[in-house]
């Protein structure tokens, strides 16, 4: 067998079957979208449920959801007849997967779920199926074949249940205007919300480690600045502390080239004036954008007066797990 030849059958099929549940997209997602909105506003969450991989790929899909603001909870319809079913609030609304729409465990579940005046939308195949006949709306994943040899292991069925599940999030993210900011703020532990949610204020070199000189200094005194604060780069300004330019150990490097005896040299000469620079309260984010446009590695932060706050210095942002 070729492995890698068989690799890409199989994933052939599954992307086949994404295509097939693509093409069934209709009115129901967008009616689909519109509930779950609407429960959303009323204070209510998404209650996603299913057996077997679905529970799994449900699983996903409540990490998903409320990842990105949708508010959701997942219910084992097992667990549920044992406890677990008050989890379900009155305001709630169900997303229940069943490929065949005939699972045992799911369709002994619906009862319940009816009588509390729930609204559920199915994922299913069969419309014709038990969890079809109950659903108040389906959303059809019907697929040709799974990508198993045999037919009986669920892969391209729970592919496109996934799948369609992650359309369903992030058009709803947008529909609810969900913006970076908020996203950040339900990842706080992770690199992404420190990225989004640290300001260049908290990670700006300041006090010892900020290296600067004053206009009419040497290039000797620019280096010893930079040497004494360990930085990769020194602020250049004038007796009111408002900043005239920037000098990197780079441009010290480039020129010595040309001027062997550099150091000697008066620092306004040689430094870049009026560089880019970075307000305090900007986002971490902006400065990475920056650091990838510009490919630069030094950057200065002033206030609104132009006088120098500290600097950046993109070394120590992998310090930092923002970068």
């Amino acid at each position: 067998m070729d492995f890698k030849q068989r690799a890409k059958e199989i994933m052939d099929v599954e992307i086949a079957g994404m295509e097939k549940v693509r093409d069934q997209i209709d009115g129901g997602f967008s009616t689909a979208v519109e509930w779950i909105l609407d429960t959303l506003k009323n204070g209510g969450k998404v209650v996603v449920t299913g057996v077997g991989k679905n529970f799994h790929i449900g699983q996903k899909m409540v990490a998903t959801f409320n990842s990105t603001g949708t508010k959701a909870a997942l219910l084992h319809p097992i667990e549920a007849m044992h406890g677990d079913f008050g989890v379900v609030g009155e305001k709630d609304i169900v997303l229940a997967l069943s490929y065949s729409g005939a699972s045992d465990e799911l369709i002994a579940l619906l009862p319940a779920l009816k009588r509390q005046g729930l609204k559920i939308i199915g994922m299913t195949a069969d419309a014709t199926s038990p969890l079809g006949v109950e659903s108040d709306l389906i959303l059809p994943i019907a697929v040709d074949k799974e990508a198993c040899p045999f037919g009986m292991a669920p892969t391209t069925s729970t592919t496109v249940t996934l799948a369609l599940g992650d359309a369903l999030a992030i058009v709803l993210l947008e529909a609810r205007g969900f913006k970076k900011e908020d996203y950040a703020k339900l990842h706080p532990g992770g690199a992404i919300g420190r990225t989004l949610l640290l300001k260049v204020s908290d990670v700006m070199r300041t006090g010892d480690r900020l290296a600067k000189v004053s206009s009419g200094a040497t290039v000797k005194d620019a280096v010893m600045a930079m040497t004494g604060a360990r930085s990769g780069c020194v602020a250049i300004v004038d007796s009111d502390e408002t900043l005239l330019g920037i000098f990197t150990d780079g441009d010290l490097r480039r020129h010595l080239m040309d001027t062997p005896d550099i150091t000697n040299v008066e620092i306004d000469s040689v430094m870049t004036a009026n560089p880019i620079t970075l307000k305090p309260e900007q986002l971490a984010v902006d400065l990475l954008k920056i650091y990838e446009e510009k490919n630069i590695d030094d950057l200065v932060v002033v206030d609104d007066a132009g006088r120098i706050a500290g600097t950046v210095d993109i070394q120590d942002l992998p310090k930092l797990k923002i970068l």
